[in-house]
């Protein structure tokens, strides 16, 4: 039986209220050729252990990370998540919380976004972070649209080592808002194409360490470069990961720095949800957008916490707005948190070491492989490389062995004419039999 939560006087009785004579009275203003008759071809219902049985089939069609040799990077990634932030994510002090707009029952929720942007803060080296963005992506086209109501200026210069899928976002957003985008060619080490594009009318520069490719920059000439034309810098991470070995945005003079959080306490969950991570110096905090969590006192004098400087109403405004994301990735961003404290300061730096460990590994088989080019000359835990024909069908190739080698860069930007680049990406997940595996395929393959 279908569910049908109103009896037919129920619904006859809603309708002589309205003064409408039948439910198709609703419907009026629909065109007649835009409506369906009768009920769409969908099979009848099923009880509750056949639909399990029918959505498992489907389930067992798509090949988990953890199935054996993986390599895929290029902005998501495959780490190891302890079984304990599952358990404290589901804590009642965070499942009972309602929205934070109301601290009273929301201590919980409140607290831990505000140990959510301390630990942001100190991850990116600057003053300020908010309680999170949906993902890295729009979290970069907010920048770029803040850097726009600090500067007053109309131009976003995007390097051409960002993803390009951050890359089509920020594109999209900045359309509407009547930006001007210059997206620099793709480009393995893109520096000096980035200093030469900033002049004065040029409000952001957008850079990516490590980039899209792997390489890993000091993008501190380009914050001088950016900074002399008045212009604002601001850098992307992609692998939060990195944070923990690498010079921070803040120390190589990024005014704002967005990441995405992935890898850190989230697994990859076929695409998403994601975290953004979003902080700036503390001049710039009144421009930035989403949420800010504060620490207070109550009448009492007892330590609490509260959402400061941005209202919920100001997200309704509008073009009037500072932004209109008017919420946030919550429990991703209590699952950042939650792993990154049972990691600590010293657990995140030997995290990142491992993980740099195994891409020198990586580097290492892959160097007397015939055919292979190494491409990236600096880098944490992915390596990009130039393979003999197209890398797509290198990857399709490699499934017959068992091995998903990598992302091909045409699948990011299809017309960017590096059809035969491949990314690599390792983790700690990744074993010594897994990069055998990869080796063995690619010179089997290359071989062909």
């Amino acid at each position: 039986m279908r569910y049908l939560p109103l009896t037919a006087s129920d619904r006859a009785q809603m309708l002589g209220v309205i003064g409408a004579s039948s439910i198709d009275d609703l419907f009026v203003d629909v065109p007649k050729s835009a409506r369906r008759a009768g009920l769409f071809d969908l099979p009848p219902h099923a009880g509750e252990l056949e639909v399990e049985r029918e959505l498992g089939a489907l389930a067992a069609l798509n090949r988990p990370a953890g199935a054996g040799p993986f390599f895929c990077g290029a902005g998501a990634y495959r780490h190891h998540v302890p079984a304990s932030v599952d358990h404290i994510i589901q804590r009642s002090e965070f499942l009972t919380s309602y929205t934070p707009y109301q601290p009273e029952i929301a201590q919980g929720t409140l607290q831990v976004l505000f140990e959510f942007q301390t630990q942001v803060a100190a991850l990116t080296g600057l003053d300020v972070a908010n309680a999170s963005m949906y993902d890295g992506s729009t979290a970069t086209a907010e920048a770029v649209m803040m850097a726009k109501r600090v500067t007053r200026r109309e131009k976003a210069v995007l390097s051409g080592g960002l993803h390009p899928h951050y890359a089509a976002v920020t594109q999209t957003i900045a359309h509407a808002e009547g930006m001007t985008i210059e997206r620099l060619a793709a480009a393995i080490d893109a520096e000096a194409a980035v200093i030469a594009a900033i002049d004065a009318d040029t409000a952001c520069v957008v850079v990516q360490t490590p980039n899209v490719f792997g390489v890993v920059t000091d993008v501190s000439a380009i914050a001088e470069a950016a900074h002399a034309a008045g212009a604002l810098l601001i850098v992307v991470t992609t692998e939060a990961v990195s944070f923990g070995l690498l010079k921070s945005p803040g120390e190589m003079g990024a005014d704002i720095a967005v990441a995405e959080g992935q890898s850190i306490g989230n697994a990859l969950n076929f695409g998403g949800p994601y975290v953004g991570l979003f902080a700036a110096r503390e001049k710039l905090v009144r421009q930035m957008p989403g949420r800010l969590c504060g620490e207070t006192v109550d009448a009492e004098g007892r330590r609490g916490f509260v959402l400061t400087l941005s209202t919920r109403e100001q997200h309704i405004r509008r073009e009037k707005a500072t932004s209109n994301i008017c919420t946030n990735s919550g429990l991703c961003a209590l699952a950042f948190t939650i792993h990154l404290s049972l990691l600590g300061e010293a657990g995140l730096r030997q995290l990142a070491a491992i993980n740099h460990g195994k891409a020198r590994a990586l580097k290492t088989a892959l160097e007397v492989i015939p055919g292979v080019e190494i491409l990236t000359p600096r880098f944490f835990n992915e390596i990009a490389i130039r393979t003999p024909g197209s890398a797509a069908a290198l990857v399709e190739a490699m499934l017959a062995d068992g091995v998903v080698g990598g992302v091909p860069y045409s699948r990011l930007a299809p017309d960017a004419g590096l059809d035969d680049v491949l990314l690599l990406a390792v983790t700690e997940t990744t074993t010594p039999e897994d990069i055998a595996a990869l080796s063995a395929a690619l010179t089997r393959r290359i071989g062909q």
